[in-house]
């Protein structure tokens, strides 16, 4: 339990440090324009301390929920060269993109650090195209099993299994590659209660165990007491000098196909056809869990997930809403056609608006798909 709350809490803070990027997009930009920043803060208020250094209050607040810079004049009604209002809106435009493409930034750095380190993904047992080195995985070892008196241990690798009774019985042994958790699994069934010999790969080196598979295990534990999964490598390691370029072209992949994927879910919403099949919604909260649950496969996997989660919540923050950068947008646009601003009890109308159900709709998400998780995670996670 311990483990799996300090797992938790890293896997939030990550989160945590991916909005202080975006805020700081933001944030430097502004800068560069010559415009006041009021404020970056960690966290939401009230705050907790602060200082200020220049014109800028850097705090740290109460809530953790994420980060924001407090631009001067960016909610309107202020007449001064050194507010947001008071910039072209070309350079308006560049303090928004500059959150937005600050995810993208961070995506393609912790891209290039996953082709230094590679990384290796769970797999489902059926073929699935794209890996090498697919592999069935010792994950966990059950106290007092047959796995663990045999020597079994975490990250072993099991290449085949053998039958040893058919070979003491004349008629020689069964012996069969294991490539799917599915094949150990109607294996040791097979021969419960029967000396079982399984070939094992750790830190590059091959050898054999002998053990006898329970007839009647614990619950939970299977025949031979250890948890499997199937793991496949997806990222290759690169040079280092390859890896930046190598994570550019990922980034870049990912994010065409993350707007493919978003047009088809859309296009099937609007036609009647509904959510794909296993497709489900996922606050902050359910975001944190997912990745609580990819730092159990490692830091590769691990940083895999994390620039995923930049890719598309840069993307999310596109969208055409108030309250997301693409809402500024809209209205930037609408200034430029119009050859005036929205007005500015209009816009914070409608922002606020828009926030609140933005609020609403993450709190039904939370409670509805993410608690359960949660209390899965805790309970099986780790």
């Amino acid at each position: 339990m311990i483990s799996a709350i300090l797992t938790f809490i890293f896997a939030f803070l990550c989160l945590i440090v991916l909005m202080i990027i975006h805020e700081f997009g933001h944030f430097i930009i502004a800068k560069k324009f010559g415009v006041k920043v009021d404020e970056f803060g960690i966290g939401y208020p009230p705050r907790l301390f602060g200082k200020k250094i220049g014109e800028t209050i850097y705090s740290v607040n109460l809530l953790p929920l994420g980060a924001f810079v407090k631009i001067y004049g960016e909610e309107g009604g202020v007449d001064d060269y050194r507010s947001f209002t008071g910039l072209k809106i070309w350079q308006r435009v560049l303090i928004v993109i500059g959150g937005v493409a600050a995810f993208w930034l961070a995506a393609i750095i912790i891209f290039s650090v996953v082709f230094m380190i590679g990384a290796d993904l769970p797999l489902p047992d059926q073929n699935v195209e794209g890996f090498t080195n697919v592999r069935v995985q010792v994950l966990q070892v059950a106290l007092n099993s047959p796995a663990s008196e045999a020597g079994l241990k975490a990250e072993d690798v099991i290449l085949q299994a053998q039958s040893q009774a058919y070979e003491s019985a004349g008629a020689g042994s069964e012996t069969v590659e294991i490539n799917t958790i599915k094949e150990f699994q109607d294996f040791t069934t097979a021969h419960a209660g029967e000396l079982i010999t399984l070939e094992i790969k750790r830190q590059g080196g091959i050898f054999d165990v002998s053990l006898s598979p329970r007839a009647n295990p614990p619950e939970g534990q299977g025949a031979v007491g250890i948890s499997l999964e199937r793991m496949g490598t997806l990222i290759e390691k690169y040079a280092w000098y390859r890896a930046p370029l190598q994570g550019a072209v990922y980034t870049w992949d990912t994010t065409v196909n993350a707007l493919k994927g978003l047009y088809l879910v859309f296009a099937d919403l609007l036609s009647g056809k509904g959510a794909p099949e296993g497709a489900s919604f996922a606050g902050p909260l359910g975001i944190t869990v997912f990745l609580a649950n990819a730092a159990t496969y490692g830091p590769g996997f691990f940083l895999y997930f994390i620039g995923l989660i930049s890719v598309f919540i840069a993307i999310f923050n596109l969208f055409p809403i108030p309250a997301l950068d693409g809402g500024k947008l809209i209205f930037l646009a609408i200034e430029k056609i119009k050859g005036r601003p929205v007005s500015v009890k209009v816009e914070q109308t409608i922002t606020l608006t828009f926030f609140i159900l933005l609020i609403a709709l993450s709190l039904f998400i939370t409670v509805k798909f993410d608690i359960p998780r949660l209390t899965d995670f805790f309970k099986y996670g780790l």
